[in-house]
C-alpha cells in the first residue's frame, strides 16, 4: 500500500515546515499517494493522518474538498469538464452531454475499457476560454467545440494503439 519510498516522498515535504506544523504537508502527501496508486483509498488517508499526527477525518475533509483528489479509481484519462455559470452559458453543459454520448458514460462513471473517467468540475479559471475541461488535473483544454472534443478522444485513443 503505502511503501518506505512514497514515505520518503512524504519526509521531503513534512520538511518543508516547521517541525510543529507538518499537517501542512496533508495535500502535498496526498498527492503522492494519488499519483502513486491513482487515488486516494480511506486506507491511504489513515496512513497519511498517522504519519503527520492528524486525525483521520481531517485527512479525509480535505479529500472530499478538493475534486483534484479522487476517492475512488478512475480511468486512465480523467475529463474533467467545467460546467458553472460561464460555462454553462458558452456550452459547458452541450460539451459534458456530447462526451456522455461519445463515450457511453454518464458524468461520475468510467467506460469500460477502463480508458475515461468523465466529472464535472468547479471553476477552472479560464471562463473567457469555456467550455473548458481539464485533462487528468494537468492539462487544460480550451475553447471545446464537439470537433475539438472529438479530436481530443480520437488523439487519446491512439495514444493507447485504440481505434473506433
Amino acid at each position: 500500500m503505502i511503501t518506505e519510498a512514497t514515505k520518503e516522498r512524504f519526509a521531503r515535504e513534512v520538511a518543508k515546515y516547521p517541525a510543529d506544523q507538518k499537517q501542512s504537508a496533508v495535500m502535498a502527501c496526498l498527492s503522492i499517494v494519488q499519483q502513486e496508486q491513482g487515488w486516494v483509498s480511506p486506507e491511504s488517508e489513515a496512513v497519511i493522518a498517522e504519519y503527520l499526527g492528524m486525525a483521520e477525518i481531517a485527512v479525509h475533509e480535505v479529500t472530499t474538498f478538493y475534486n483534484m483528489y479522487n476517492q475512488r479509481p478512475v480511468g486512465k484519462y480523467k475529463l474533467g469538464v467545467c460546467t458553472n455559470l460561464p460555462c454553462q452559458l458558452r456550452d459547458g453543459y452541450k460539451a459534458l452531454h456530447h462526451l456522455e454520448a461519445r463515450l457511453g458514460i454518464k458524468m461520475g462513471e468510467t467506460t469500460a475499457d477502463g480508458l475515461f473517467t468523465l466529472q464535472q468540475t468547479e471553476c477552472l479559471g479560464s471562463c473567457a476560454d469555456s467550455p473548458v475541461m481539464l485533462v487528468n488535473d494537468r492539462h487544460m483544454c480550451s475553447f471545446m467545440s464537439n470537433e475539438k472534443l472529438d479530436e481530443l478522444l480520437e488523439g487519446l485513443k491512439a495514444a493507447e494503439g485504440k481505434q473506433e
